[in-house]
């Protein structure tokens, strides 16, 4: 972790994917984080694999450089402990209904009664100033919701989900973004304030960038949708032994790659020239580099075209990817020893930073593994800590 947010306490309420992916960026960065979880623990834990039965892969995962203290928060001596939380910290997030933070006490209104100068960034589902405000939402459904699955319809125009939890991830990387701005403002004005990140707008906001294409003027130029990225020939190309992915995108490019394959005249032509006239016959493009592409193997390709700085790279499984050459280089995984789990393989956070100090990553935490070190820093006695545990409002993990 780099001690880019050393010194903010961050308060953690999110559960499953989308909020712990966003706080383990600000773990990440230094940030100290505490989970609060229910006695069972986030349902997350239990997604298999795992050898324990709270600590999956998907959690161990999305869950670095955090604490977790396990809190019955229905019971007053729960909520007391939460409040003592609030005040403690600069930073409150979680990704609840708005219906769901009011009844636990978390609502921006409640919180600032504790802390004046608090901080909540969150992400429902949808928009609270909308009509879909209290609908539950999954990955499943904001890409459902949102036009992923319909953009990646099958050839039978079937809609299908991609197979990884994308919009429970872009929208973890708004909430997270909407953290730091709120955190720079806090520094800035001394000030708290609230930001909502919903998930459904979320992975709208992030599909659009492109897809509303011709929608973007008044009156329209065209349709929604970057032609490009629909057509059908846009995809790997099959080789002499497999497939590889290549990317002309400028001028230079298709004109050195139709040198390469011996279309000299074709390098030449307005609809390889010019930029307007490419984007309306990419078509053709596609086409004509799928006829060439099957005379020599993916190796021989990759040779030609990296010599040729035209973008390309294998098709790679994501078996591949852990003996991937570059990531091998970079130390992306590695392999470190999980006090509970054994010997465990993870990735690094992907940022590279200069000018900070970096120090080891702290591994996921097992359900409560922290409560009684977190309620010892705030102030609660050892007896009223053994107290609570008997009385199955605490969870304390060995």
């Amino acid at each position: 972790m780099f001690n880019l947010l050393e010194g903010i306490k961050v308060l953690d309420l999110t559960t499953v994917v989308l909020g712990p992916y966003a706080t383990q960026f600000l773990g990440d960065f230094g940030a100290e984080v505490v989970k609060v979880e229910n006695l069972d623990g986030d349902a997350f834990r239990a997604v298999r694999p795992g050898h324990s039965v709270d600590m999956g892969a998907g959690f161990l995962n999305c869950n670095r450089n955090k604490r977790s203290i396990a809190v019955n928060l229905k019971t007053s001596e729960g909520k007391s402990i939460l409040r003592k939380l609030v005040a403690d910290s600069d930073l409150v997030i979680h990704n609840m209904r708005g219906k769901s933070a009011k009844a636990l006490g978390v609502a921006f209104e409640d919180l600032t009664q504790i802390k004046p100068d608090i901080v909540l960034c969150h992400a429902p589902g949808f928009s609270q100033a909308g009509p879909n405000a209290d609908q539950p939402a999954y990955d499943d459904i904001i890409q459902a919701a949102s036009g992923i699955a319909a953009l990646n319809a099958d050839a039978s125009g079937q809609p299908r989900f991609l197979p990884t939890i994308l919009c429970d991830k872009v929208g973890g990387l708004h909430l997270a973004l909407a953290a730091l701005g709120a955190m720079a403002y806090k520094l800035r004005t001394g000030k708290g304030c609230e930001i909502e990140a919903p998930m459904f707008e979320s992975s709208v906001a992030f599909l659009m960038a492109e897809q509303l294409a011709g929608q973007s003027f008044i009156p329209p130029l065209g349709g929604t949708g970057y032609d490009r990225l629909l057509s059908p020939n846009r995809k790997p190309f099959a080789t002499a032994d497999g497939y590889i992915s290549l990317l002309p995108y400028n001028t230079r490019h298709w004109q050195a790659f139709f040198n390469l394959v011996g279309e000299d005249e074709l390098a030449q032509e307005p609809w390889v020239t010019d930029p307007v006239q490419r984007s309306q016959n990419i078509d053709r493009l596609y086409q004509v580099v799928a006829q060439a592409m099957p005379a020599r193997t993916s190796a021989q390709w990759q040779q030609l075209l990296t010599e040729r700085d035209i973008p390309c790279t294998p098709v790679n499984t994501v078996d591949d990817l852990l003996e991937n050459p570059h990531l091998t280089a970079t130390e992306f995984f590695y392999e470190t020893n999980h006090p509970t789990e054994g010997r465990l393989r993870a990735t690094r956070s992907p940022f590279q930073a200069k000018g900070v100090t970096q120090s080891p990553d702290l591994p996921a935490p097992k359900t409560g593994q922290n409560s009684r070190a977190i309620l010892q820093e705030l102030q609660v006695s050892d007896i009223e800590i053994d107290a609570m545990i008997s009385a199955g409002i605490v969870k304390a993990s060995v």
